[in-house]
């Protein structure tokens, strides 16, 4: 049975050769595809001397040409195979041409070391294209792979597959139902939709092909159904509900008359992600094959950045009562080192929605997600339901990364949905730890002079003191319209009233003070009891607080949007705040416990498709 293919580089998915194989090229620096525009529908050079690509994948190699594919596609984690699969005799099976000596390793991480282990080493001999199996034997540890290298000029590798022979049929039969949910990203939806029906749904080869369909849930009324809609691609309009009520939606989509379509399990995925089709392939192929004992697991997808795509931004993650924490960020998947420590497996405790399959022996009609809107149904939906998580170089998608997004309106989504998590998962977080936040959120927005965030989080932490009827009684979709229109709202840069230099603004990304300064800043409130000078232009998403030091006005600039938004000192402001929040935790000590109590007790009537079809507006159609 074929268990993963070997993937190449590819024009419009990723381009990012390291990703997929290393070859013994004379600058290690040199990386084919490093730019689209320079994609050739011909040869593509790799090595002046050795390995050339061939147009659709697979190289020719001239003698001494040699390529290695212990890389985060194309190696084989065969640890977690055999931890959650039944997969124990796993081979690689080759097409080849020419003379070629193929060597079989694995690769192991151990205490910051990477062992290397040679398994087998056998020549090939062939004029023709043929296809040669090749057992790994009994290795259990680290990394599976393989390298081949030319023994004379006109060698070629032309595709190949690591298999498990003595599995002839696996003894499940999965069906995927993919949830995405959107908002006006017609774009996304459609290239996603185009890459499902060429991979899978018009290709007669894809092992998918009966084994999934894809349920949108269009939270915008957007997107063209009759021609984006098939007998496999459901797509309903939805009220803006945000992220939380369209992935709901998609799963009672799924649910709806019994589950109808067959689907043994959710794959959510957000809608402005680009995505390989092999990922989806990997994850059927491990849901196929999982051992009893992890029948109920997880499957989640680590997300890269789309702007860099070997960098990994996360594989994973734990709640911690609100201070995430983010597993394997900032990994460079090009390197061997990097692929080999992803692999160990860390303490988890949800993974996010842009790529999340779980069973749909899960989702029931009293166990549905939070109505949260935004920020927090995706780890508290796991945190709720997950045992076990399985995580797998490979099986990813690339995402804009989070650094260079801001959005005001989040300040109130971010305190009100960590206060309903931490009811449910994190009881122990009481008064004293909320008081803490909305104080230092007070001081830190107050020294950005962002006035308007400090009444989003106070009334975001109201809004949850009012328990759950709150939930019950609210128009989620009105509400929105509401946060949105409360906060700062980004215009174009030539509708700003000070003048644009970007000099100005990259200067205050690595602006430093001297140790006296920043004592004096310290002391000051950040040049609050001082007279103020200048006018700041900084970083929307990463702005600090000596880059805005004595400022009179600060301009926050969002430089992938090309814009921004102005903020200007106020006494009056910052003190009317003071009171507001001084009054707010007066509320706390009254109804914070009383609303811990309600949620906890009532919870579950926000939770169910009664309250859901209400809460979407089925109800009345």
């Amino acid at each position: 049975m074929k268990l993963q293919k070997i993937l190449w580089p590819t024009e419009g998915l990723c381009t990012e050769e390291k990703l997929y194989l290393h070859t013994n090229v004379i600058d290690d620096d040199f990386n084919i595809n490093r730019d689209e525009n320079h994609l050739k529908s011909d040869l593509n050079f790799i090595n002046r001397s050795k390995v050339y690509m061939m147009p659709g994948g697979g190289f020719s190699l001239d003698k001494g040409g040699k390529v290695e594919f212990d890389t985060y596609f194309n190696g084989f984690s065969i640890e977690k195979w055999r931890k959650y699969t039944q997969v124990k005799e796993v081979s690689v099976n080759l097409e080849l041409q020419g003379d070629v000596l193929v060597t079989l390793s694995s690769k192991l991480f151990l205490h910051g070391e990477v062992l290397k282990k040679e398994l087998v080493r056998q020549e090939v001999h062939t004029t023709e294209r043929s296809s040669y199996s090749f057992p790994f034997g009994n290795e259990e540890k680290g990394m599976l792979y393989f390298e081949v290298t030319a023994l004379s000029d006109g060698a070629a590798l032309y595709g190949g597959y690591y298999e498990d022979t003595a599995i002839e049929k696996p003894a499940r039969q999965p069906k995927i139902g993919i949830d995405i949910c959107t908002f006006k990203r017609e774009r996304y939806i459609e290239k996603n939709i185009g890459l499902l029906n060429a991979h899978v749904f018009n290709n007669p080869d894809s092992p998918l092909q009966e084994h999934l369909e894809v349920f949108i849930s269009d939270n915008g009324q957007t997107l063209d159904i009759d021609k984006l809609g098939s007998d496999k691609i459901h797509i309903v309009r939805n009220k803006n509900t945000g992220g939380a009520g369209g992935f709901t939606r998609g799963l009672m989509e799924i649910l709806k008359n019994g589950n109808p379509h067959g689907i043994t399990h959710a794959l959510l995925m957000d809608d402005d992600i680009t995505i390989d089709t092999e990922s989806i392939e990997k994850t059927y192929t491990i849901l196929s094959l999982l051992k009893d004992e992890y029948a109920d697991a997880f499957i989640g997808g680590a997300m890269l950045r789309i702007d860099k795509p070997n960098i990994q931004v996360e594989s994973g993650a734990s709640w911690n009562a609100g201070n995430l924490i983010s597993n394997k960020s900032n990994l460079n998947m090009n390197v061997t080192w990097d692929c080999l420590f992803n692999e160990i497996e860390e303490y988890t405790e949800f993974n996010a929605w842009w790529y999340c399959c779980f069973p749909m022996d899960v989702v029931s009609e009293e166990n549905l997600p939070l109505p949260i809107f935004i920020r927090g149904d995706d780890l508290e939906y796991g945190l709720r339901n997950m045992k076990h998580l399985i995580l797998m170089n490979g099986i990813c998608v690339w995402h804009e990364p989070f650094e260079n997004k801001y959005s005001s309106f989040l300040e109130y989504y971010i305190i009100r949905n960590r206060l309903v998590d931490n009811t449910f998962h994190f009881p122990d977080w009481g008064k004293a730890q909320l008081k803490k936040a909305v104080w230092g959120q007070w001081r830190r927005e107050c020294k950005f002079y962002r006035y308007k965030n400090v009444d989003l989080h106070t009334r975001g932490v109201r809004d949850f003191l009012k328990g759950v009827d709150f939930f019950l009684s609210t128009d989620g979709e009105k509400l929105h319209k509401e946060i949105m229109a409360a906060g700062y709202k980004a215009v174009p840069m030539d509708q700003i009233s000070v003048p644009f230099h970007y000099k100005t603004y990259e200067a205050s990304r690595t602006t430093k003070l001297s140790i006296l300064h920043n004592i004096v800043r310290k002391l000051t409130l950040n040049g609050y009891l001082l007279p103020a000078k200048h006018i700041r232009i900084v970083s929307m998403a990463q702005v600090t607080f000596p880059a805005v030091w004595r400022a009179k006005k600060i301009v926050f600039y969002d430089v992938t949007a090309n814009k921004a938004f102005e903020c200007e000192r106020s006494w009056g402001q910052a003190v009317a705040k003071f009171f507001q929040v001084l009054g707010l935790t007066i509320q706390i000590d009254f109804k914070y416990n009383k609303a811990k109590k309600d949620f906890l007790k009532r919870g579950n009537e926000i939770k169910n498709i009664q309250f859901w079809s209400k809460y979407l507006g089925l109800d009345k159609q």
